[in-house]
């Protein structure tokens, strides 16, 4: 008889006791695992997602066409077998809390990035500190897609703090709502599409066709978490000492102007927080991008580095504290 069978044949009282016991075990493995990257960042070595990612790419090699259906299969079948991953997990670890409670533990320390993120950028303010631009310019790569050739100090850093703004939703604050949403599955099917994404989302001339169903897909996942992560920057902004009417403002009045449906809502937030001004030319590669203004005032500076990752911070740790208890308030 499966799990959901036996349960049934519980009087109301002792299935309400199952669910609520599942519930907090999930929640337990959020916190656990959100307190493993504060601590430690990501694994060092054998990392989830790299493997997932290297696995994704010789499936890609495999499976490329130049349109859409085989892009939308490679998506499906990459973001599938994460979900079934997660949900066969639920399943084994079933009236076994602490099992529960350990697996989410290591799979929402594993998609978690919120840690490495505020590593790589304070790494990049080490490097302009230093003067030393060729270590900055090869260290971008870790936090930007855009061609860092011929960059100067205030182009990196304008990437840089663009970067940490809007990975703040990508790398910890939406796996953690999607945690919070679908537990185990919710975590490991966000990270497969947000990681695909980063692999084939991209127009290039390659990925242009092949690569919309990933695009789009992280584009739909990223909606609710990126203005979860714009009004976390609001309501956070005063414990960095930043400002929270900046940050209201600039979301709602640039967050829109962005090409990206969800990246501007974050970025135009911590741009008025921070009191600078985002946007402006970008290259990635052969394409170049011009971006609207996101905020007021001057261009951010190299401290404005260190400001945003404490501001970045503040805003997944709080994500964390609202998806354990979003997930403790749930019955399974």
């Amino acid at each position: 008889m499966s799990s959901a069978g036996a349960r049934a044949l519980l009087p109301p009282r002792q299935q309400s006791t199952s669910l609520g016991r599942r519930g907090a075990a999930t929640a337990a493995g959020l916190a656990l695992g959100s307190l493993a990257d504060l601590l430690l960042a990501d694994p060092r070595r054998g990392h989830p997602v790299a493997g997932f990612g290297q696995a994704a790419g010789a499936l890609e090699r495999r499976t490329w066409r130049d349109h859409r259906a085989a892009g939308v299969a490679y998506a499906a079948v990459c973001v599938g077998t994460a979900a079934a991953v997660g949900t066969a997990g639920q399943r084994l670890t079933a009236g076994r809390p602490l099992a529960r409670t350990a697996l989410t533990a290591a799979a929402t320390w594993a998609v978690l990035g919120g840690t490495s993120l505020g590593r790589a950028a304070t790494t990049m303010e080490q490097h302009l500190a230093a003067g030393d631009l060729a270590a900055a310019r090869a260290h971008l790569p870790t936090l930007a897609g855009r061609d860092p050739r011929g960059l100067d100090e205030p182009a990196l850093v304008r990437a840089t703090v663009e970067s940490v703004a809007e990975n703040t939703s990508d790398a910890a604050v939406a796996p953690l709502f999607w945690g919070a949403v679908a537990g185990l599955p919710g975590l490991l099917a966000y990270r497969a599409a947000n990681t695909l994404d980063a692999m084939v989302g991209y127009r290039s001339a390659r990925h242009l066709r092949f690569g919309w169903a990933a695009a789009r897909l992280d584009d739909v996942l990223n909606w609710l978490p990126a203005r979860t992560t714009a009004a976390l920057t609001v309501l956070t902004a005063p414990l960095v000492g930043a400002s929270p009417a900046g940050a209201w403002r600039a979301w709602q009045r640039d967050g829109a102007a962005h090409p990206s449906p969800n990246a501007g809502r974050c970025e135009a937030a911590l741009a008025g927080a921070l009191g600078v001004r985002l946007g402006g030319r970008n290259a990635y590669g052969e394409r170049v991008e011009e971006r609207p203004g996101l905020g007021d005032g001057q261009p951010p500076v190299r401290g404005d580095i260190r400001r945003a990752v404490r501001l970045s911070r503040a805003v997944w740790t709080a994500a964390a504290v609202l998806a354990t208890a979003a997930r403790l308030a749930r019955r399974g």
